[in-house]
């Protein structure tokens, strides 16, 4: 089963949740960070086209 691990965001007044929040000023930033955290996390980056990226774990 996955599991949400991260959530990598430009607004956030539409996050809530369990797992740890980032916030990030634009698009481009918010990808650099959710790219990061995939790699550090040996996990898996979708973007949910609303301006929020989940940080999944798949294992």
């Amino acid at each position: 089963m996955a599991k949400i691990i991260a959530i990598v965001a430009i607004e956030r007044e539409k996050i809530g949740g369990g797992a740890p929040i980032f916030i990030e000023p634009d698009e481009k930033a918010m990808q650099q960070t959710a790219f990061l955290l995939e790699k550090i996390l040996d996990a898996s980056a979708h973007d949910l086209k609303n301006g929020t990226i989940v940080i999944v774990n798949h294992h």
